[in-house]
């Protein structure tokens, strides 16, 4: 979608968005490129190692099955349909089934605990669920509180209250012919971190799509070139794995390299992209720190890595260079309102600690607290003006949020940052509180609900303080119950109810006890005061 050029100023000058009224995210992204010609549109690597390509034409194939399969079990258009599977091809398969069908994805991370997964099911009000045998373990301890719940798919065969997708999928036609759907009308809800009280659903249109493609394109050195395949460790239940990566990838017939990860291993990476010819690459910042301390593997190819969740400094991005022989470009979005700052080292310098550009066709600012845009120079909070392509609907549900997220025009992102006099922003940090965490945004909201559950707890904050490998570690400050001793054992026990319950990655890696939470006369925990009174202490 990008024009050719050879500078920034030329590329966005010359940039007009292209969206038509009617687009389908599951007819772009698959119908599009089955032809007939078998083109690779996905390299499963599977875990014992085999390697199982999928093209275009059966990804075409097995997605209308699909959606056949779950109109004649009665879903149809509007219908949430949750997808709860690692970097898979049945994941792939079921977001374009729901695409095709009209119905709004809803992509889960496998990560995700019972509340967790209860919160969001419940919240969309999901009526159907693609899942596994690792899914179902968790989904049986809530199904009863889940009466929208009815249907249940699931990729390793039947059990208790699941049928089995590939058989559904083998006995349903391979011929289907996709909703019509708008450009405006919702295809995905993809749920936020939750950074003040519960997470929200963040609801995008079939648009969404084009929208991200500039955002790609640019990180990723002028994205598709002849040869690429595209590869991330992050999950496709993100918005960076899923429309960084997956869908976009897709969108331009370039394949992408699949592998569930159970956890990042910086050796087998280098491995993984160097036998396989990895072209193209979104690596998180944890991952890049990660990598940092292996040795490389020979024979690396990237053309383009893009990078985004936090600010890289000069030496890891002088490190990337050197180690893959392509810069590391940094980008910049949420959920709301994705990939709107790049940069791009073919467009223009990269300088360190900038977030770099806005991307053609999105305007970006730095507005006061009255909502006015403000000068070269002034910190204040990033801002996207509407309407935009990648900007969402609306949370799901929930109008007022939806309103507050607002000022005039403009979607405050809640971010602070200055914008400098040649058109970069300088990332100085977040007005909320959500915690950076090996590329994850936590939001304390869920983890402190989750911690003053347990009978030992009487109240509990969450903060993140520094931490040199994944930027900032969860950590919970807990005022134990009266007659509760805190110990090392109450800690251990405290982080396994929230890995068990929330989320593996979400867990407090630290825990401290006091006897009082700092609060504000309206009895709203005062967070940055706790920041400033743990920070630089050892984790016990």
């Amino acid at each position: 979608m990008l024009p050719a050029g050879d500078s920034y100023d030329s590329v966005r000058a010359a940039f007009r968005w292209q969206i038509p009224s009617r687009f389908n995210i599951g007819v772009a992204c698959c119908d599009a490129w089955a032809d007939g010609s078998n083109r690779l549109a996905l390299l499963h690597l599977r875990a014992d190692g085999r390697l199982e390509p999928l093209s275009f034409d059966a990804l075409k194939a097995a997605s209308n099955r699909l959606a056949n399969a779950l109109r004649a079990q009665g879903i149809a258009r509007g219908d949430r349909i949750g997808v709860l599977l690692p970097q898979v091809p049945e994941a792939a398969i079921a977001h374009l089934a729901a695409y095709k069908l009209g119905a709004i994805a809803v992509p889960l991370f496998q990560l995700f605990g019972e509340d967790a997964l209860e919160y969001r099911l419940r919240d969309c009000g999901a009526a159907a669920l693609v899942t596994d045998a690792t899914g179902l373990a968790k989904l049986a301890a809530i199904r009863a509180r889940l009466p929208a719940l009815r249907l249940i798919l699931s990729a390793d065969g039947a059990a208790e209250g699941a049928l089995d997708l590939h058989g559904l999928m083998a006995c349903a036609s391979d011929a289907f012919t996709p909703v019509d759907t708008a450009a405006d009308d919702p295809a995905l809800i993809i749920y936020t971190s939750g950074t003040t009280g519960a997470p929200k659903g963040a609801l995008h249109a079939h648009r969404v799509l084009l929208g991200h493609l500039p955002g790609v394109e640019m990180p990723q050195e002028l994205f598709p070139k002849p040869g690429d395949l595209f590869w991330t460790p992050a999950d496709w239940a993100w918005i960076g794995g899923l429309l960084d990566v997956l869908l976009p990838s897709l969108f331009h017939g370039v394949p992408v390299l699949a592998h569930r990860m159970a956890k990042f291993d910086p050796d087998f990476a280098f491995r993984l992209m160097a036998e396989h010819g990895v072209r193209n690459a979104f690596l998180p910042p944890t991952a890049l720190k990660l990598l940092r301390g292996a040795p490389p593997a020979p024979g690396l190819r990237l053309r383009s890595i893009g990078s985004g969740g936090e600010t890289l400094g000069a030496e890891l991005l002088d490190w990337g260079r050197a180690t893959f022989g392509c810069a590391i470009n940094e980008f910049y979005g949420q959920t709301e309102c994705n990939l709107v700052v790049s940069n791009c080292s073919t467009l223009m310098p990269i300088r360190p600690g900038r977030m770099g550009r806005p991307v053609p066709g999105h305007a970006v600012a730095v507005l006061d607290a009255a909502g006015r845009p403000l000068p070269p120079g002034e910190a204040g909070t990033v801002a996207i003006r509407r309407p935009d392509p990648v900007m969402f609907l609306g949370y799901w549900n929930n109008p007022e949020a939806t309103a507050a997220k607002f000022i005039g025009d403009w979607l405050l992102t809640g971010d602070q940052a200055v914008l400098e006099e040649d058109g970069y922003l300088r990332f100085l940090g977040r007005d909320d509180d959500v915690i950076t965490s090996a590329g994850y945004r936590i939001g304390p909201g869920e983890i402190e609900d989750c911690l003053t559950a347990h009978p030992a707890v009487a109240m509990a904050a969450v903060i993140g303080l520094p931490d040199a490998l994944r930027t900032e570690i969860v950590t919970a400050i807990i005022v134990p119950k009266p007659g509760i001793v805190p110990d090392a054992a109450l800690a251990a026990e405290l982080q396994a109810h929230v890995r068990q319950r929330v989320a593996g990655h979400a867990y407090p890696r630290r825990v401290e006890f006091v006897e009082a939470l700092p609060l504000t006369a309206t009895g709203k925990i005062m967070r940055g005061a706790l920041r400033r009174q743990f920070s630089g202490g050892a984790a016990p």
